[in-house]
């Protein structure tokens, strides 16, 4: 039995299951009930995940997400690996017992709340709109499909 994910990036074909046996998918998930007028949820979060804006979200989503993750991985990298390769520098006071490995550790966590804060903000100001819009459609639409 196959479950399509209605978020997921590729949406799978119509007839093919994941284990490429190429047999037809029923049309009704047992336990589903199909609403009358021929269109049933599944379709129409297909829909939804086909149209531009979905598809603008997702980006818009990808946009910050991935380049800030990467950042991220290479300054938390960058520390790890300066911390074994030179234990010297790392070992260096800056003031009283407090080193540099302990101060960058400290950027570490600061470096985490910012993130955070950024992707909050990015959320808000670039996505949580559109994302809201595209809820409200897509349950008109099941709705009316329920009808």
């Amino acid at each position: 039995m196959r479950l399509d994910d209605p978020w997921d990036d590729a949406p799978a074909s119509a007839g093919e299951e994941p284990g490429g046996s190429g047999g037809p998918m029923p049309s009704v998930v047992p336990g589903q009930v199909a609403p009358p007028g021929g269109t049933s949820a599944a379709d129409i979060y297909l829909e939804v995940q086909r149209s531009d804006a979905f598809q603008e979200v997702r980006r818009r989503y990808r946009n910050f997400v991935v380049p800030a993750t990467t950042a991220f991985f290479v300054w938390y990298l960058a520390y790890v690996v300066t911390a074994v390769t030179a234990p010297g520098l790392m070992a260096r006071p800056v003031a009283g017992a407090v080193n540099v490995a302990m101060v960058v550790g400290l950027g570490q966590f600061l470096t985490t709340f910012l993130l955070t804060g950024a992707y909050a903000r990015h959320a808000r100001l670039r996505r949580d709109r559109a994302a809201l819009d595209l809820r409200w459609e897509t349950q008109e639409m099941t709705r009316g499909a329920g009808r």
